[in-house]
């Protein structure tokens, strides 16, 4: 995987890394529940967009969509389960937890010789 500024072609920058993992957090953390109702073979798209503020370099607000199909469900059955979806997500997505949360990160700059 090649790493770079939105400037150079053909790579991925951190902060569409950083959408990818909350994206792949989310859909991993809502399948058990989506398949145990909808069967092994649904269809989900989990998208994250979001501006970066370049003034301050951070991301403000990140915002994802959890698409999928509920349509053979009745109304009650399909917010009962989005319920037990967003639950699940709030347990279990590591990188949304950690990003709502506001972690904190220090740096370490190991030289050698």
């Amino acid at each position: 995987m090649l790493i770079g500024s939105e400037s150079v072609d053909g790579v991925f920058t951190p902060g569409e890394l950083l959408k990818i993992a909350l994206a792949a957090c989310t859909g991993m953390s809502s399948d058990l529940p989506l398949s145990r109702r909808l069967g092994d073979n649904y269809d989900a798209k989990v998208t994250v967009s979001g501006s970066a503020d370049r003034e301050n370099e951070r991301y403000p607000e990140l915002r994802e969509v959890l698409s999928v199909d509920l349509s053979e469900l009745d109304p009650d059955a399909q917010q009962r389960l989005l319920t037990v979806v967003e639950r699940a997500i709030d347990k279990v997505c590591t990188v949304g937890r950690t990003l709502k949360a506001g972690a904190e990160v220090s740096l370490e700059i190991d030289v050698d010789g």
